[in-house]
């Protein structure tokens, strides 16, 4: 009798054959260029226009008071179009190409809606992960933003959304942490396992077609992605006369939430 192998195994094995696609996806990724992203004019870009001033202001105002006192960078910005990006892929490259948080401790965070796909995203800095958690921007997005943005009151719903990250940034979470689920779902290992292959496959074809893999003569570096590094991920953003306002280089992993209305 022949023996079924059991369920990792067949995981395994259905991952194995998934990875010349998840190859390509990872590639195309790697070499697709940015969106046009609206310029970093302030610690609130309202590019969709759904904000009224007043409330612009606002949260303009305690956002800086907040980033006077603590270092910790958090941008609010409304975009007309996701331009064909899930709202994490844009989240997280805005992010990054805006640089927001400082790049030794990359205390940024992105507060970004998106009116015409109906989404909004908490984008989270490596350095802030663990005060502002997965769990709490999701249950900030779901408790305080999108009930609002149902409403239509966009801004009634963003300055309710920094009301809630502020606090929680500056170590005061009891009442969110309250309100957050708590997670009973654990992770495959078979997964972790399979990511881990493609990434390091992925780099090794990336460095190979970058000419890495002649040798160490003739100063032929391989090109390796590194987050964080100055190649892209992450670097400071000037608007070039936009009020002198700027990101310092923080860098962005994929922290943080999303939700919609």
């Amino acid at each position: 009798m022949t023996r079924r192998p059991n369920g990792s195994v067949a995981r395994a094995i259905g991952w194995l054959a998934a990875l010349p696609l998840a190859l390509l996806i990872f590639a195309g990724l790697a070499l697709a260029a940015d969106p046009d992203f609206p310029k970093l004019t302030g610690r609130v870009v309202d590019a969709a226009g759904i904000l009224s001033p007043e409330a612009r202001a606002r949260v303009d105002g305690k956002i800086k008071t907040h980033e006077d006192r603590t270092g910790d960078q958090l941008v609010v910005a409304t975009v007309p179009s996701l331009q064909d990006l899930t709202v994490e892929d844009y989240a997280n490259r805005l992010a990054r190409a805006w640089g927001i948080g400082q790049k030794k401790t990359s205390n940024g965070v992105l507060l970004l809606v998106a009116p015409t796909e109906r989404k909004v995203r908490i984008e989270v800095g490596y350095g802030l992960e663990g005060a502002l958690t997965d769990a709490l921007s999701k249950t900030i997005i779901t408790t305080a933003i999108t009930p609002r943005f149902r409403q239509g009151d966009f801004s009634g719903g963003v300055e309710a959304g920094v009301d809630a990250i502020l606090p929680i940034l500056a170590g005061d979470a009891d009442e969110w942490q309250r309100r957050a689920p708590v997670r009973e779902d654990a992770v495959d290992p078979v997964t972790v396992i399979f990511w881990i292959v493609v990434i390091v496959v992925l780099v090794i074809v990336l460095t190979r077609l970058s000419g890495g893999g002649r040798g160490g003569r003739g100063g032929g570096g391989g090109f390796v992605v590194i987050p964080g590094s100055s190649g892209g991920w992450s670097g400071g953003f000037s608007d070039g006369g936009g009020g002198g306002f700027s990101g310092g280089g923080g860098s962005f992993g994929g922290g943080g939430a999303s939700g919609d209305w």
